[in-house]
């Protein structure tokens, strides 16, 4: 499965702290779009799709969550909770956040615009798409 998590390099001192993302160095595309998920209620699940293009890094802002991923013929789950850590994921992945804790903030970062085109929101779809030896695709 194409997904790993990144450690990122923590910058300060007394004053405080802080992460910088560079492209080739802890983040491995250009970023075009950022945007974050927050004010989720409890038992509510986002994401529930996978793109064509798109690779996304998750950075757990404040708070914690919990991503599935799943790539069409296994599934595992990771728990953010920790800013110093980006989950990154590549295309093609189905991806889930769920049990997102209070005033979790989480970070989202992607290597294209917004394309509604490019996104597979039915889960029998993706597996079709994904496993084509299966008789997908």
């Amino acid at each position: 499965m194409n997904y790993k998590l990144i450690d990122m390099k923590v910058f300060g001192d007394e004053r405080g702290h802080l992460i910088s993302l560079e492209k080739g160095n802890n983040c491995p595309f250009e970023v075009k779009r950022a945007f974050y998920i927050f004010d989720t209620k409890p038992g509510i699940a986002r994401g529930a799709h996978a793109n064509r293009n798109s690779e996304f890094m998750l950075i757990p802002i404040s708070g914690s969550c919990k991503v599935r991923i799943d790539d069409g013929s296994s599934s595992e789950t990771v728990k953010l909770s920790d800013p110093h850590k980006a989950l990154y994921l590549d295309k093609m992945l189905w991806k889930e956040m769920f049990d997102f804790s209070y005033n979790a903030i989480l970070l989202v970062l992607t290597n294209t615009l917004y394309d509604e085109k490019e996104y597979i929101r039915d889960y029998n779809e993706y597996l079709r798409a994904a496993t084509p030896d299966l008789g997908g695709g």
